[in-house]
């Protein structure tokens, strides 16, 4: 026993004795939760979503039972208690917990987790509550597909309010789903809670976006060609349910940008030769759909001056005249290709420190775009162009210049060129991915990891496609709670499936809600020689049969299911894939086409 607790015992005696002389004081509760180690052999005082919690007697941390919560690919195990608190008064919630991922918090508040645990750890959230609350919510869920958790001896310690619930909170939604868009609504159904219920409060993260009596609802006033990701709770007189699972939607009339439901995506060497020869524009095949630059550097690290010179004679002795260089693009967007201008690669560091930078950013892409009349950019930051400052934890709202500088930068650009402007980024793993386990902004580690997060997130509904570097990468970690390792269609599926499926960030809290399946590709060196993790065809093959169609995947379930308008592949590089006599290209360009 710490000494300070101790001393708080010793207090509470002597205030006690004080309170039978002197007359009644409020008394603060050791425990305000019913049930809190489950020892009823019930959930008596819980409400669990979709029947998925049940009570075991083993493993147990104390006494002979224990929470187990069995998350599944569509249910994340929500177990909650509503209970009466006070106004302006500091709380601690605490549990012990074991098994997969767990988390722990308070509705509409502060909450903390733990990737998984061999045996009982204690999980602690201190909280707070408003100026008007009278009631709290706490939770207990773990996340989708990862398996069943336990949990024993929950406390949330703190005082009573003065009318506690009494129970008879009514059981979570289950089975909500989409059966309806429109360019600026999305139509939503559930299945009815048991118990009570009064009515039900539609959420769109934290925030309610619609409350209705019934079983089904619409939700007006979006932006078209606009994703967003709904849960529903009911409520009575005694509180609100744990939510249901999360369903996601995409209101119709996205901007038709003319390429084909399944593209290849490359880049051309257009500043260098690297070794691979240098291809004159109008010598690009017709199977290549998006055509990046590469690439456009900046003048120094931090000036956002970026500059695109094209690949000298001594280096390129066939590179054509700008005057062919242009006309062969005109070319190709006449028969449907988008050529874009990439900004980055390897030795691009490009880091918008400023809204100087950012301003010359903005300037110095636009007169590249305007000069060779491109369709767009392309974003392909690499190394150190991306960080975050310590504290910058919620991917939502990036507080770090750098991150920030870039998405005002892009969003000026969408603006300037319309609906028709074509955005396509290409991080590594480490950027985005990795930020499942690791995000820099929250310390302990590099603090790159997951940096691109805030950018896509903000660019979403500008986004033509992700296509992220699926090579030069690590193991890492994907929603089975596997290491997946690159060269083989398993990498392709699983980090696939984080960008669609959506996942937590790290430590911070806070979900990354997955993106549009026609937004979706994944990148592959050409040949052994662009890069590691080279896949050879079969795999690929197999991968995109996963991913689009919902077979061949191996031993892998897909969170985020099938992707019917699943975008393409991109390469690294055109150059490559001729050097080695078209392999990519021409094992990779009918497969494509031959999917639904």
């Amino acid at each position: 026993m710490k000494r300070s607790r101790l001393l708080a015992l010793v207090s509470a005696l002597v205030l006690a004795t004080a309170g039978l002389i002197a007359g009644a004081a409020p008394a603060q509760a050791a425990n305000l939760l019913t049930n809190p180690g489950f020892e009823t052999g019930s959930l008596s005082g819980w409400s669990c979503s979709g029947g998925t919690g049940s009570v075991v007697t083993s493993p147990v941390r104390s006494g002979s039972r224990a929470l187990a919560g069995a998350a599944s690919s569509s249910d994340q195990a929500l177990c909650t208690q509503t209970v009466s608190v006070l106004p302006n008064t500091a709380y601690s919630l605490t549990a012990w917990v074991r098994g997969n991922y767990v988390y722990l918090g308070v509705t509409g508040g502060a909450s903390t987790w733990t990737p998984g645990a061999a045996s009982y750890t204690q999980l602690t959230v201190n909280f707070t509550t408003g100026a008007s609350q009278t009631t709290a919510q706490v939770f207990l869920h773990g996340w989708y597909g990862q398996g069943t958790y336990y949990a024993d001896d929950v406390s949330l310690d703190g005082p009573g309010g003065s009318d506690p619930p009494t129970g008879g909170v009514p059981g979570a939604p289950a089975n909500p789903s989409v059966t309806g868009t429109t360019a600026n609504s999305i139509s939503l159904s559930w299945t009815a809670s048991t118990g009570t219920v009064t009515g039900y409060r539609v959420y769109e993260g934290s925030q309610v976006v619609k409350t209705v009596t019934g079983t089904s609802t619409a939700i007006d006033g979006l932006s078209a060609c606009t994703s967003h990701s709904y849960a529903v709770a009911a409520y009575n007189a005694n509180g609100e349910s744990a939510k249901s699972a999360t369903v996601s939607g995409t209101t119709t009339g996205c901007a038709n940008t003319g390429l084909p439901k399944h593209a290849l995506i490359g880049y051309l060497h257009a500043s260098f030769a690297n070794g691979s020869g240098y291809i004159r524009m109008a010598d690009v095949p017709s199977q290549w759909n998006i055509i990046n630059l590469s690439f456009g550097e900046p003048t120094s690290v931090t000036s956002g001056d970026i500059r695109f010179n094209r690949c000298p004679v001594a280096e390129c002795p066939n590179v054509e005249s700008e005057a062919e260089f242009i006309s062969a693009i005109r070319a190709k967007q006449a028969a449907g290709k988008k050529v874009l201008i990439s900004i980055g690669g390897q030795n691009g560091q490009v880091q918008l420190t400023t809204t100087a930078a950012r301003d010359a950013f903005v300037s110095s892409v636009s007169a590249i775009i305007d000069r060779y009349g491109l369709n767009g950019l392309d974003i392909d930051f690499e190394g150190h162009s991306l960080y975050f400052n310590s504290g910058d934890t919620d991917f939502r709202n990036p507080t770090t210049p750098v991150v920030v500088n870039l998405i005002s930068a892009l969003k000026s650009l969408k603006a300037k060129y319309g609906a028709n402007f074509v955005l396509t980024m290409a991080p590594e793993t480490f950027f985005v991915q990795v930020g499942y386990q690791f995000y820099g902004g929250a310390g302990g580690g590099d603090n790159r990891t997951g940096s691109y997060l805030p950018v896509i997130h903000a660019m979403r509904d500008a986004l033509t496609v992700l296509h992220v570097q699926d090579y030069n990468s690590g193991p890492v970690m994907g929603l089975d709670g596997q290491y997946h390792n690159i060269g083989n269609a398993d990498f392709h599926i699983a980090m696939t499936d984080m960008m669609k499926a959506g996942f937590p960030v790290a430590n911070t809290g806070h979900t990354f809600p997955g993106l549009r399946q026609d937004q979706l590709a994944f990148g592959l060196p050409a040949a052994t020689s662009a890069g590691n993790g080279y896949t050879a065809p079969a795999a690929v093959h197999q991968a995109l049969d996963c991913l689009a169609k919902g077979t061949s995947c191996g031993g892998y379930t897909l969170r985020g299911g099938a992707s019917p308008s699943f975008r393409g592949l991109m390469t690294w590089s055109i150059n490559w894939d001729r050097y080695y006599n078209w392999e990519f290209q021409n094992s990779h360009a009918p497969y494509l086409a031959s999917l639904p």
